[in-house]
C-alpha cells in the first residue's frame, strides 16, 4: 500500500510508505487531504525525487483500466465503471416533453429545426464518457508526478462485423437498399412470417416488436422483430419481453468508441503533450507474451510499458453515478392514469445518496433510503451489505460525490463484466 504525498505548493510527489505519513502526521510535518486515495500534504519545503511514471489507459465504453507504474512497481491501479443510463433517462424525458405538447391545454406550438449543433457536438451519454476518461486521468496527476501517458484506443469497421464477406461496393449498398423503410424490409427478411409461432396461429395481420426497447435499442433492423398481433400481444401482456433475446450482438459499444477515441486523445493533448496512442492488438500481444491473465487493470499496465512490474496490494474501483434526479414523475403511470410525483427529500437523517458511510466495520455507499431512518447499503461492485440498515448504526466518512472510489485489498477485482 501507498500513501500519496503532495508538497507544500500541491504538486505531487513519489507516493511514501504508510509508517512514513504516519510519523509525518505525528509530527505535524503533514496533513491529510483526501481519504479515498489516501493522500497527504506537506507542511514543509520538498523538491523531492521523482522516478519517471508512466500511466497506461485502457479506454472503453463501459469500463476504463488505468495503471500508474514505474519500472519495478505499480503505484495506482483501478477499474473505472462508466454511467450507462444517460440514454434511457434523456428519452424518458422526452417521452414526456411529448406527452406535455400533446395535452389539450394552452402551450406553445412545437418548434422545429430551431437549435443549431455548436461544431465538435456529441450525443450526452457519448460526452459523458469523454469527460470520464478526462476526469480520471487528472485525479491520476493530482496524486502522482506522470511522465509519460499512453492511451488504447480502437476503430471498429461495423459493416465488417456485419457481413465478413463485404467488400467495394458492398460498402455502399447497405442490407435496406431496395426497401422504402425499415419496416418493410423487417417483414422481407423475416419472409412475412411470425417468428414466435411460426404461423401456427394463423393471425395473418403481422406486427414489427422492438427485442430491446426503442428508448435503449433503436430502430435498427438488429432491434426489429416480425410477430403476429396474437404473439404480440401476449408478449406485452404476460411480460414476455425477456424471452426474445438479439440474434445478432448491438454494435453501440463499437460505434461509440470509434467516435470517441479522436476525442480522448485531443482533449488530452491540450493538458498533456507528452501522450501518445497505442492499439489493442499491441496490448494484446503484449499480455500474451507475458502470460498475464485479461483484465482492464492488467491490459491498463502492460499499455503503460510495463507489464512486469510488481501489482500492488490495493486497487481501486471508481463508479460514476448521477449527480441529481431532475425527473418531475415516475415514468410508470399508476393504477386511474395517476402521474406519481417523483419528489425525495435530499437528506434523510442527515445522509444522501452515495455518500461513503461504516457500518459495523465496513465502508459501504448509501444506495437507497427511507424516510424513517432505514438505509440501503452497497458495495461499488453491487454487492449488497444491508438492505436496511438504521440510521444510528451509520458513521459518515464520505459526502457524496459523482465520482465514487472504493478501495480493495489483496487481489480482490471487480465481479461485473468486463466490457
Amino acid at each position: 500500500m501507498f500513501v500519496y504525498t503532495l508538497n507544500k505548493q500541491g504538486q505531487p510527489l513519489m507516493p511514501c510508505s504508510p509508517r512514513k505519513a504516519r510519523l509525518l502526521i505525528q509530527k505535524q510535518k503533514a496533513k491529510v487531504i483526501k481519504r479515498t486515495p489516501f493522500t497527504i500534504q506537506l507542511l514543509y519545503g520538498s523538491s523531492g525525487y521523482k522516478q519517471t511514471i508512466s500511466l497506461g489507459v485502457d479506454a472503453g465504453t463501459k469500463h476504463i483500466g488505468v495503471s500508474a507504474t514505474t519500472e519495478q512497481k505499480v503505484l495506482f491501479e483501478a477499474d473505472v465503471q462508466l454511467r450507462t443510463d444517460i440514454q434511457k433517462l434523456l428519452a424518458t424525458r422526452s417521452q414526456f416533453r411529448r406527452a406535455r405538447r400533446s395535452r389539450t391545454t394552452r402551450y406553445r406550438e412545437a418548434r422545429f429545426l430551431n437549435r443549431k449543433k455548436s461544431q465538435g457536438w456529441l450525443a450526452p451519454s457519448i460526452q459523458h464518457k469523454v469527460d470520464s476518461h478526462l476526469k480520471v486521468i487528472n485525479l491520476v496527476h493530482t496524486i502522482l508526478p506522470v511522465k509519460r501517458i499512453t492511451v488504447e484506443v480502437a476503430q471498429f469497421d461495423t459493416q465488417l462485423l456485419k457481413n465478413p464477406s463485404i467488400e467495394g461496393e458492398g460498402y455502399q449498398q447497405g442490407e435496406q437498399m431496395g426497401f422504402w423503410n425499415v419496416r418493410e424490409y423487417v417483414l422481407f427478411r423475416d419472409k412475412h412470417t411470425c417468428q414466435r409461432c411460426k404461423g401456427k396461429k394463423k393471425d395473418k395481420i403481422l406486427n414489427v416488436h422492438h427485442i430491446e426497447s426503442r428508448k435503449t435499442g433503436g430502430d435498427s433492423p438488429d432491434n426489429l422483430i416480425t410477430l403476429c398481433e396474437t404473439c404480440h400481444h401476449e408478449i406485452h401482456k404476460k411480460g414476455l419481453e425477456h424471452a426474445i433475446q438479439r440474434k445478432t450482438k448491438s454494435l453501440r459499444d463499437a460505434s461509440q468508441m470509434t467516435v470517441m477515441r479522436w476525442f480522448i486523445f485531443n482533449g488530452l493533448k491540450k493538458q498533456y503533450p507528452h501522450i501518445r496512442l497505442t492499439y489493442g492488438y499491441i496490448t494484446k500481444h503484449i499480455r500474451i507474451t507475458n502470460q498475464l491473465e485479461k483484465s482492464h487493470m492488467v491490459d491498463a499496465r502492460c499499455i503503460s510499458g510495463y507489464p512486469l512490474a510488481k501489482p500492488n496490494d490495493v486497487i481501486y474501483l471508481l463508479k460514476f453515478v448521477r449527480k441529481n434526479n431532475r425527473q418531475l414523475h415516475k415514468a410508470t403511470i399508476i393504477k386511474g392514469g395517476i402521474r406519481k410525483a417523483n419528489k425525495a427529500e435530499r437528506y434523510v437523517k442527515g445522509f444522501q445518496l452515495f455518500d461513503k458511510v461504516i457500518y459495523e466495520g465496513q465502508e459501504c455507499f448509501i444506495f437507497g433510503r427511507r424516510k424513517t431512518g432505514y438505509f440501503d447499503l452497497r458495495l461499488l461492485d453491487g454487492k449488497k451489505i444491508h438492505s436496511s440498515a438504521s440510521v444510528k448504526k451509520l458513521k459518515r466518512v464520505e459526502y457524496a460525490h459523482t465520482l465514487l472510489i472504493e478501495r480493495r485489498e489483496g487481489d480482490s477485482s471487480p465481479t461485473y463484466a468486463t466490457t
